[in-house]
């Protein structure tokens, strides 16, 4: 069995029921059921999820390996601001499938989604977190 913890940021609500479903044959059956307990989550659920993701742009010494990997060092001043300005708003963090961005293509990511709902963004931040996942437990 691969590590979903690691695959989702640490032991998020997501994961524990994951793991509560069983064994899985396949990174593509984990992945399909991921995708299929997000609507069973409650707010309170799918917040924690999110909120256990690192924020793009975060303080490389407070990333995980693999989001370090990810993201890189590059931290721009903006971006802080701009996830702060996000997490006030939605009250959850910026979720964000990076996949090789620079950060100046999620800075123009973030300030388009801050203008959406508050749902439009937590089922988007939560498809990330699958997105994300998948592409870990890929490699």
């Amino acid at each position: 069995m691969t590590n979903v913890d690691e695959a989702l940021e640490g032991t998020t609500p997501l994961a524990q029921k994951i793991r509560a479903t069983g064994h899985y044959h396949s990174i593509a059956e984990l992945i399909a059921r991921m995708r299929a307990i997000l609507p069973t989550l409650t707010e309170a659920e799918k917040v924690a999820t999110l909120n256990a993701h690192p924020r793009v742009g975060e303080d490389p010494g407070r990333l995980s390996a693999r989001s370090l990997e990810e993201q890189g060092t590059d931290q721009l001043p903006e971006l802080a601001a701009l996830n702060a300005e996000y997490e006030e708003r939605f009250g959850f963090r910026f979720v964000i499938f990076v996949n090789r961005r620079s950060q100046a293509e999620i800075l123009e990511v973030l300030r388009r989604r801050l203008g959406r709902s508050r749902q439009d963004e937590m089922e988007e931040g939560l498809e990330a977190i699958v997105d994300i996942a998948a592409d870990r437990l890929s490699r």
